[in-house]
């Protein structure tokens, strides 16, 4: 395939970062297995930092950005894929090592490739996205580790954003108590559409500074870091966990042992680096007892390839709520 395509692709010119619109073949492309004519892709603040440069997120350049996408298979060197089939990436170094999502053609390695499950189509695997496959694998982790709804309310921070927003909706469609924490006090009818119960505004907290204060959650996602993840700990009451996603707000974390040992409140960590075993369980878990039951709220605005330049400043001003899917095909 020797034809244009159209591409949102990321340069350094000068110690400059900048990313623009322009016409790519396939031989353009960081080499793989198999040809996927992307449908949808969507916007994290991750694609924020790598399109203008704002972190240091590309290892190579030029790339095109977007670290998902979904689509469909056009050719394959592997019988891993075939062609017609719908298949999506998260992650898997795209926009950091490899092209990414924003083109309309990609190609990839079949081990970056998930199939999507039946229950799945491409825009709404772009609207769960890495932020939603995030919010997966920290309800998985929380109940691998003895999460259960009786155990008492789940504190979602940094509520707005898009793993907050999906981790809202996965919670409270599997029967948990949740609560927003945000510092977007004028999203509250959004964050309770979605199934919170209570929404607090962060700004109106009193952290304290004891070893531990009064024991009101029974577990929580976290997307701050910093004081708001060392006060989750010395809330939490005895046996929850507290799953980490984020840093928003910072990563220190500064704390005592003593949520740990007097009230064996665990602390689990969340990436995306999951191997494929639980990658192809999480998508099963996301088209069946995860799958969000507000998707059409949470995507908040679809934009056109033309128009997604103009999107990432206000990822990177936080002033963006939910998911915005991009449609690339």
């Amino acid at each position: 395939m020797s034809e244009l395509f159209r591409a949102f692709r990321i340069h350094r010119d000068d110690k400059t970062v900048s990313g623009r619109l322009e016409s790519l073949t396939l031989a353009d492309l960081t080499p793989g297995e198999v040809v996927v004519r992307v449908e949808y892709s969507s916007i994290n603040y991750k694609d924020a930092l790598a399109a203008t440069g704002a972190g240091r997120i590309l290892r190579s350049f030029p790339l095109v950005g977007g670290i998902d996408l979904a689509g469909e298979v056009v050719t394959s060197d592997t019988a891993s894929f075939a062609p017609g089939q719908k298949v999506a990436a998260v992650g898997a170094e795209l926009s950091e090592t490899r092209d990414g999502g924003y083109a309309e053609f990609a190609r990839l390695d079949a081990g970056m490739l998930e199939p999507l499950p039946n229950a799945l189509d491409t825009r709404s695997a772009m609207a769960i996205g890495t932020a939603g496959f995030a919010a997966a694998v920290a309800v998985h982790r929380l109940e691998l580790n003895g999460q259960r709804p009786e155990h008492g309310p789940i504190v979602v921070t940094g509520a707005t954003g898009g793993v907050g927003s999906l981790a809202i909706d996965i919670l409270a469609t599997r029967g948990y108590e949740v609560v927003a924490l945000t510092g977007k006090s004028e999203s509250k009818a959004y964050l309770e559409s979605l199934g919170a119960s209570e929404v607090i505004d962060r700004t109106s907290l009193t952290l304290g500074d004891r070893p531990l204060e009064s024991a009101r959650w029974g577990g929580a996602i976290d997307n701050l870091g910093g004081d708001v993840l060392a006060w989750l700990t010395r809330t939490t009451k005895p046996w929850g966990n507290i799953a980490s996603v984020g840093l928003a707000a910072s990563p220190k974390l500064e704390t005592t042992v003593m949520p740990f040992i007097l009230r064996a409140v665990s602390l689990l960590g969340v990436n995306m680096e999951v191997g494929p075993k639980l990658r192809a369980e999480i998508w099963q878990r996301l088209a069946t007892d995860l799958k969000p039951g507000h998707l059409d709220a949470i995507v908040t605005r679809e934009v056109s390839l033309e128009e997604l330049p103009a999107c990432f400043a206000g990822y990177l001003d936080a002033a963006e709520v939910g998911r915005t899917v991009v449609k690339i095909g």
